[in-house]
């Protein structure tokens, strides 16, 4: 029996995003191991959307094979035949790396041989930032997004790991639009209660963010009815505190989460979640087998808002 939690409305990939990406160039967008239907109705989809130009990597003929099947001709777009998981994303990593695509996409690989291959310092993708996951969801029915990060990459980020998490998430929402983001550190309680650990992280946060992030609201510690809720904001005293009750991003203190937030957004209200990494030298795409249609577009699509190539 189905739970009648679960929300019945398909995810949207919202027009505004793509809008956006439409306004910049196609980046070249190097797709490990692509030869699988997923990936390949992804590239399709998003460059007759003319939102990415794809760079195939992967055993040829299993590409050429998916192309025929779609019936795509991919003969203008460079196509570079490996083998297996590992050359494939060591081959796209390093093709991001030298400079001869503008993202890392991961295609029918396992997440850890990519991710693997795209930290190796061989590949060249370092920046010296760390990479963190950040996920822009929307609502079916349009409205502002809310970022989500970390939710996929680190299991359990450091001070130091969140501190990068708030800047990508604040400078993610700057380049979608938003001139001031307000940013809320994820708890259990909006006190800094030593024995909740990240409540006391969230205070420790919030005020290295007023610090260093003077273009950003960053407040925490926050429980998620102060983080979505005006009115619990309200109820109990935090009507002034410009965050709670109107974030567009929330920094989650573990995958666990994370992983439970962004998923609760998808199946309980039927939100599109468009995901990215961050910190590396170019943006980099973890698609995934349960994502619908619509995520793996909006994904492409924020993929080009942050490299905002110009046409």
């Amino acid at each position: 029996m189905t739970s009648p939690f679960l929300s019945r409305v398909d995810a949207v990939a919202p027009q505004n995003l793509l809008d956006l990406a439409a306004t910049f160039a196609a980046p070249r967008v190097a797709i490990a191991r692509a030869g699988s239907p997923l990936p390949m109705e992804a590239a399709e989809d998003a460059t007759k959307a003319g939102i990415m130009t794809p760079v195939f990597v992967g055993e040829a003929d299993d590409i050429r094979a998916e192309a025929k099947r779609l019936d795509w001709d991919i003969s203008a777009y460079p196509l570079h035949d490996t083998t297996g998981e590992q050359e494939a994303g060591r081959t796209a990593a390093a093709l991001c790396g030298a400079g001869e695509a503008d993202v890392l996409m991961k295609g029918n690989l396992h997440t850890d041989v990519f991710m693997k291959a795209a930290v190796s310092r061989d590949a060249g993708l370092r920046t010296g930032k760390r990479f963190v996951h950040i996920f822009h969801i929307s609502h079916p029915d349009g409205g502002a997004p809310i970022l989500i990060s970390d939710a996929a990459v680190n299991v359990a980020p450091n001070l130091e790991t969140r501190q990068d998490a708030i800047r990508e998430t604040a400078d993610l929402l700057i380049r979608l639009g938003n001139p001031r983001p307000k940013i809320a550190i994820l708890s259990a309680t909006e006190s800094p209660i030593p024995s909740v650990p990240s409540a006391v992280d969230g205070r420790a946060l919030a005020d290295w963010a007023k610090a260093n992030l003077p273009y950003a609201d960053v407040s925490g510690p926050l429980a998620f009815d102060l983080i979505m809720s005006p009115t619990a904001a309200a109820t109990k005293g935090l009507a002034d505190d410009s965050v709670a009750g109107h974030a567009d991003g929330i920094i989650v203190p573990d995958i666990v989460s994370g992983n439970a937030l962004f998923k609760a957004f998808v199946y309980l209200k039927g939100g599109c979640a468009a995901g990215i990494v961050s910190g590396a030298k170019v943006p980099i795409l973890l698609t995934s087998r349960a994502d619908p249609a619509a995520a793996r577009i909006a994904s492409a699509a924020l993929a080009a808002i942050t490299c905002g190539l110009p046409k």
